[in-house]
């Protein structure tokens, strides 16, 4: 991918897309038939919608640098703000149907504490994203014979520990503060089931990525 203003603005469209589909689609959990300390581990269904972002600003960091990748987080912050306030405000717009009304409040209505802890967790995990993406690849590179071509370490060394910092941040605050499950011991494996379940899931997908990242940053021409 050529270092162009185009190609950086098609990278970042594709992130606050991803980031607020991600929004819109978590409130649907699906079981993965895979059993954990008791429980079936439940995933969102934003947990691929939310990996590309990690990989579009691994991207944009690797050809664009990192003050363009923080640049990026911050559009996608503001986005995500301001989605949540567009999803709540129409809530309260009369509906021509109340069982529309009802199927929009049980997909997208905004639980605060949920959205407080994607908040938090998104410019947690992201900032470190970003931040733990060049020191390892400045780390890499300082050393005498070292190519380029390894790039594919810092890429999943920062999205593998991203992805740590965002799943416990955004269970812990959404379920286990939101929903009273940290001051009940007996709900303590059903959370740690939740967390390990999600991270697995999300490590694969990291893994998963290494090839598109690679191959949309083999340009030369940067």
């Amino acid at each position: 991918m050529k270092k162009t203003d185009n190609n950086l603005t098609i990278l970042r469209t594709m992130f606050v897309v991803s980031l607020v589909i991600s929004n819109v689609v978590t409130g649907k959990l699906f079981y993965t038939g895979i059993e954990l300390f008791g429980d079936i581990i439940t995933l969102p269904g934003a947990v691929v919608c939310y990996a590309i972002t990690f990989l579009m600003t691994d991207v944009i960091g690797e050809i664009w640098g990192k003050k363009e990748a923080n640049q990026t987080v911050k559009y996608g912050f503001i986005g995500q703000i301001l989605a949540t306030l567009l999803i709540i405000l129409t809530r309260y717009i009369p509906a021509a149907d109340e069982s529309m009304q009802d199927a929009y409040i049980r997909l997208l209505g905004q639980n605060y504490i949920f959205v407080a802890g994607s908040l938090i967790a998104y410019w947690a995990s992201q900032t470190w994203d970003v931040y733990i993406f060049h020191m390892i690849r400045n780390k890499y590179l300082s050393k005498s014979g070292a190519s380029i071509k390894g790039r594919w370490i810092w890429n999943n060394g920062s999205t593998i520990t991203s992805q740590i910092i965002d799943t416990v941040l955004f269970i812990g605050i959404s379920f286990g503060v939101g929903f009273g499950w940290f001051f009940d011991k007996t709900m303590w494996p059903a959370l740690t089931a939740m967390m390990i379940g999600q991270y697995i899931f999300k490590f694969v997908l990291a893994l998963l990525d290494t090839p598109f990242f690679i191959v949309m940053t083999r340009s030369r021409e940067y």
